[in-house]
């Protein structure tokens, strides 16, 4: 895989969303949207008691910042988590940073955004924090192809994320040896999902869109990896899935 550049987020001309329903806001407020604690519900900043059993990292890094995750060891199971939530907290970042961000989102889009940018923040820092030394390093986003100024491309990629993630955290599920990881897991999964339920709220208010099917997916590491390769520039690979 070949890096990509990492474009900087600029502002463009935005397009005016549409006046929120009272409907819509229910919604959002029944899906449990209301601050960066609920995204880290009985999981605490410091990991470290929690994850010391499990040991050193396999995790080899290559000379030009390619990653190869090995999934016989839990920690690299959550690196990986680690890697992706990095990508999520990055992307809501740039969108709230955006100077359209208040022209393109009605001011509850704004709070329900805001919320998901605390809650993938939280997430990534908890991973950062339990990790320690063992995690992998800090990675570079490669956002050009989306336009930040544009409500629909911003919802439509918050979706493809959103999505990816939870089918992420279901794939993997099934290498991680440690039940004490696999609760965590569990937590930070459904929140992943009602964020996805929120944003194809947004996409689609009132429809059938905010939770498509009665299960959710479960991806393999390789199909999450490829669909996640064009927004990092480090290219990340998966060993013994």
């Amino acid at each position: 895989m070949s890096a990509h550049d990492n474009t900087e987020l600029t502002a463009a001309s935005g397009v005016q969303s549409d006046t929120a329903s009272n409907g819509r806001r229910a919604f959002l407020r029944s899906a449990g949207l209301t601050g960066a604690a609920l995204a880290l519900a009985g999981c605490s900043l410091d990991g470290a008691a929690l994850f010391e059993p499990a040991g050193p990292t396999r995790a080899m890094i290559g000379p030009n910042g390619s990653i190869t995750l090995d999934f016989s060891t839990d920690i690299d199971v959550l690196n990986y988590a680690y890697a992706l939530e990095q990508l999520e907290a990055a992307f809501y970042i740039g969108v709230v940073a955006n100077a359209a961000f208040a022209t393109i989102f009605a001011a509850n889009e704004q709070r329900v955004l805001r919320d998901v940018r605390d809650h993938e923040v939280a997430h990534r820092d908890f991973f950062a924090a339990a990790l320690g030394s063992a995690r992998i390093p800090n990675l570079t986003p490669a956002f050009g192809a989306i336009d930040f100024a544009n409500r629909l491309s911003v919802l439509q990629t918050a979706r493809t994320f959103e999505d990816l993630g939870v089918s992420a955290y279901n794939g993997a599920a099934k290498y991680l040896a440690s039940a004490a990881y696999l609760g965590v897991a569990g937590k930070i999964v459904s929140v992943e999902a009602r964020h996805a339920s929120a944003i194809r709220d947004l996409l689609n208010n009132r429809s059938a869109d905010f939770a498509p099917n009665a299960f959710d997916m479960g991806n393999t590491p390789q199909a999450v990896l490829t669909a996640a390769d064009p927004f990092i520039v480090e290219s990340i690979t998966a060993i013994n899935t």
